[in-house]
């Protein structure tokens, strides 16, 4: 018999932010329009999830064609949509309790591939539940998403969330792997397919407008020392976009601080043979006899 308390603080919060998070998800993806700005799009989310009564968990992902993760528009940034494949992914908290989601929104024609992340993530969630190895998870994204003749994105997976942590184990695969960990009730995690028509591994690009604490500590340079302090008392340590911060110098800032080792970068990942990546992903918490969805739409 389990003896997780699910009515307790922690999961009521994390129900809070999914529900947060289920309603600006939709309403994103229905702004998501060719010739729309990517920057529009990303603040008017992370405004209206602190409208709502959360706060962002990390910036807004939007992804575009090959790019899998990690983009997120700069501050000024005139992009716009054109006939591509879209990936929002969104993160929301409520006093460090989260809840992650995303959607692929094409506009680019490419149907299939967005139908197999999408019904390889219903494939996961019936499987998921107290006691499945998350091997098992992997094994029903993988036939889904082959079944549709591409291929899963196999070192992006899916992953715990903690208390003011976005990665936090188990790892969820995407792929069949012998053995994983075992999921147990009370666990809180995000299932997360990725499907592609290139071979399936993504790499990392050059560009990095994400980052987050690394440690805590002293720097001389005053500039650097205000975003430190900016950073470890709004986003703890969370994700945080260059463009959320106060200083206008914050890319100098940002560069000595990671010299340092006090941040480190979230360089966007990318499809390796740059070939369209698409993308589903629910939160759960593990119950005693399957899966609660915290981020279904309502």
């Amino acid at each position: 018999m389990s003896d997780v308390d699910f009515e307790a603080e922690q999961y009521e919060k994390c129900r809070e932010a999914g529900e947060i998070l289920a309603q600006v998800r939709d309403e994103a993806a229905e702004r998501v329009e060719v010739g729309v700005s990517h920057l529009e799009v990303a603040e008017w989310a992370e405004d209206k999830i602190r409208e709502l009564g959360g706060e962002p968990a990390f910036p807004v992902n939007i992804s575009i064609d090959e790019e899998a993760a990690h983009a997120t528009p700069e501050r000024d940034d005139d992009t716009t949509f054109g006939e591509e494949m879209v990936n929002l992914d969104i993160g929301v908290h409520v006093d460090g309790w989260l809840a992650d989601t995303a959607v692929t929104v094409d506009l680019s024609g490419q149907d299939e591939l967005a139908a197999a992340s999408a019904e390889a993530l219903d494939a996961a969630l019936e499987v998921a539940g107290p006691g499945v190895d998350v091997g098992q998870i992997g094994a029903a994204v993988e036939d889904v998403i082959e079944g549709y003749g591409f291929n899963p994105v196999v070192n992006l997976t899916g992953h715990g969330l903690g208390h003011w942590e976005q990665h936090t184990a188990p790892n969820i695969p995407n792929r069949e792997v012998a053995q994983g960990a075992t999921l147990s009730p009370g666990d809180v995690v995000a299932i997360e397919p990725f499907a592609t028509d290139g071979r399936g591994k993504v790499k990392e690009g050059s560009s990095e407008e994400i980052f987050a604490l690394e440690r805590e500590g002293n720097i001389r340079d005053r500039t650097a020392r205000q975003v430190l302090d900016q950073v470890t008392e709004e986003f703890k340590t969370l994700p945080f976009a260059a463009r959320w911060l106060d200083s206008p110098r914050s890319k100098m800032a940002l560069r000595r601080l990671k010299q340092q080792d006090m941040v480190h970068g979230y360089p966007v990942l990318k499809e390796e043979d740059g070939k369209f990546v698409s993308q589903k992903e629910h939160t759960v918490i593990v119950t005693d006899d399957g899966v609660e969805v915290t981020t279904r739409s309502r």
